[in-house]
């Protein structure tokens, strides 16, 4: 393989055979990932009858699924194999395993006897309604498919050297380069469901082959140009353009997968949420890759939109279940959150991107909000339950699933799982960056002389990280460091010797010194317990408070209450405590507290009075929001009522 193309990237992730995680935190989760979550995801591919799909002969019958529903061959099962397989390469990178391998191997010998002598790959699209390929790409997720094969065939390819999967994508791609295109005879048009953009910036950089990246460029330069090519596609099959399939209900036509104008002239998040972030990740790409600044400002603009008026405490995003996506400015409802894990695990990718575009630590801020919260909410600690929206209130009714007829989440947040390690840290020209904080390490190189670079925390639980070096001489170099903007106040030492952090800049403080083996360095990122309040236009939130600490966002569950949730007030001047308990949840740190209740008394059987209810005191306990409906099933809120007493006169 050839070196990538010319990048303009702040940052460049390590490769994930370099970083290991092993603290308290991560160890645990990530080793359910590879060990249960992957073998599980496997044998629901399976159950299903996506597996057996490959040989084109999938299964009429209908499996049963989560309540009220069951499942039935799908046009997207190709993209669930897919992230699987990218799943399964990202583990192999850090734990080879001979087995496994195999079992990938198998998957992709199926896909290659698939693939049509043309080169087109689709297996509902070949062996089910084989008349109606390529016809109908506004709703029926072909190029989507493709997208998340390429990025499968890719990582594969890079944890086993193997190129059999990446032959087979790459000649799907040649095939699908003479479908869609500028030139006469070719169809002007683009993707309903995004993804495919940002595997092709992927495909180009490991090949090396620029004409991958100019592809991608064409996808993200067609769309929103008028006439529209949905309309074009439609007329093509007999139809007339139907401005109601294409709205969604609070979008207007074409806001629902972001063509509604040109990428450049964008400004505000619209439509599918998830789309919307694979659209934006492949932007952000593309302004790196390609040095442009008008796709670079479109992306700080859309960034500006959505953490201003449309994101959720959690890192959540997308409201609105009807369109799985946005509505109206302020607009976030708790207990009808919609929340997909799948737009959280997007956020994830597009954060990461624009940190490396751009080197500010904004990005990485929210990256971590969405890990540490809506991303890891999505699946359960047993690594086989998995939510797929995320609200911020449940009345008691809502639970986790193993399975679901759109099984998109699970994969996707278990191959982001399995990816971590290339999110924690980053080169730059002249050193290492530390993007998140987790214990661990790290290996590169300075000047041909490879380092070895550790980090020992109990993060996200305590903020004192201890960094320190493995190099057989000293060598000159930076190490930046991350500076979180949740915390007020924090502290840097190297040997001891305090550091001025008054010159940070961008988020980060950058070290530029003469590193040895014997050199020691402390981080403290106090986390004090912290009420946070959201924007008064916000009318779900009215007077309300939400709880965090450094990046983990808090809880109530009624299984740590005796009143009902609604009726929690929290006193603006209440202590807040935090405590580390290692039996509850796998060990956890809870917030603790007093709360008011209002004293039920006697109602004498009516509805009403004049009389106001006298208020008494009761224990409150928060919990990680991520790791709420664990135990006993019952009510949970983010957002509680504040008490807001007047001062004395």
């Amino acid at each position: 393989m050839t070196d990538p193309l010319n990048n303009s990237l702040r940052f460049t992730p390590l490769p994930l055979q370099s970083v290991t995680l092993d603290d308290r935190f991560w160890r645990p989760r990530l080793e359910v990932n590879r060990t249960a979550t992957l073998p599980f995801l496997y044998e629901q591919l399976e159950r299903v009858g996506a597996i057996d799909a490959l040989d084109l002969r999938p299964r009429p019958l209908r499996v049963p699924c989560h309540p009220g529903s069951a499942v039935t061959p799908q046009m997207w099962w190709d993209s669930d194999i897919a992230k699987w397989i990218e799943t399964a390469a990202y583990a192999l990178a850090t734990h080879p395993d001979a087995a496994l391998e195999a079992q990938v191997d198998a998957l992709v010998e199926k896909i290659a006897a698939a693939q049509q002598p043309d080169g087109y790959f689709n297996t509902f699209f070949t062996a089910i309604e084989s008349q109606n390929r390529l016809t109908n790409e506004r709703d029926w997720h072909e190029l989507y498919n493709a997208g998340h094969l390429i990025e499968a065939a890719v990582a594969y390819t890079q944890a086993t050297g193997k190129t059999a999967f990446l032959d087979v994508m790459e000649r799907y791609i040649r095939f699908l380069m003479g479908v869609y295109g500028p030139h006469p005879g070719q169809k002007h048009g683009y993707p309903g469901h995004e993804e495919i953009e940002l595997a092709l910036v992927k495909l180009s950089r490991l090949t090396g082959k620029r004409e991958y990246l100019e592809f991608a460029r064409y996808f993200v330069d067609e769309r929103g140009r008028q006439p529209y090519f949905f309309d074009e596609e439609a007329r093509a099959r007999g139809e007339e353009p139907s401005s109601e399939l294409l709205s969604h209900g609070d979008a207007l036509p074409y806001e629902y997968m972001q063509a509604h104008k040109p990428m450049r002239e964008q400004d505000k998040v619209v439509g599918h949420a998830v789309r919307a972030m694979y659209l934006y990740s492949a932007m952000a790409d593309l302004a790196a890759e390609l040095g442009d600044e008008s796709l670079r400002q479109a992306c700080e603009r859309l960034w500006a939109d959505l953490t201003s008026r449309r994101l959720y405490v959690t890192g959540g995003l997308g409201p609105s279940a009807h369109n799985e996506g946005m509505t109206t400015n302020y607009d976030l409802p708790n207990d009808t959150a919609y929340a997909e894990t799948c737009a959280a695990v997007g956020l994830v990718f597009w954060a990461q991107r624009m940190l490396n575009l751009t080197g500010d630590g904004q990005y990485t801020d929210l990256m971590e909000r969405a890990l540490y919260n809506n991303v890891l909410s999505g699946v359960a600690q047993d690594g086989r339950r998995f939510f797929y929206d995320n609200p911020l209130e449940s009345h008691g009714d809502k639970h986790r699933w193993e399975w679901h007829s759109c099984p998109c989440c699970p994969p996707n947040v278990s191959r982001l799982l399995a990816s971590l390690g290339g999110y924690v840290y980053g080169r730059t020209a002249d050193g290492i960056a530390v993007h998140l904080y987790a214990g661990g390490s790290a290996r590169f190189e300075v000047e041909g002389q490879p380092v070895t670079f550790y980090q020992r925390t109990e993060y996200p639980w305590e903020g004192k990280v201890e960094l320190e070096f493995d190099l057989e001489r000293p060598a000159r170099f930076t190490l930046s460091l991350r500076l979180p903007r949740w915390c007020r106040d924090p502290k840097l030492s190297v040997n001891g010797e305090a550091v001025d952090l008054s010159d940070a800049r961008d988020g980060h403080v950058h070290l530029t010194r003469e590193w040895s083996a014997q050199d020691r360095v402390e981080l403290n990122l106090p986390m004090p317990v912290e009420r946070v309040y959201v924007h008064p236009n916000v009318r779900q939130d009215a007077g309300l408070v939400a709880l965090q600490r450094g990046p983990v966002v808090y809880c109530v569950e009624e299984a740590d209450v005796d009143v009902p949730l609604h009726q929690l007030a929290l006193p603006r001047g209440a202590d807040l405590t935090a405590t580390f308990e290692p039996e509850l949840l796998g060990g956890v740190s809870v917030v603790r507290g007093e709360a008011e209740v209002e004293e039920p008394g006697d109602w004498g059987g009516t509805l009403y009075r004049t009389a106001p209810p006298r208020q008494i005191t009761t224990s409150l306990c928060a919990v990680p929001y991520a790791l709420w409906d664990q135990r006993e099933p019952g009510e949970m809120r983010v957002w509680l009522r504040e008490e807001v007493r007047e001062a004395p006169r």
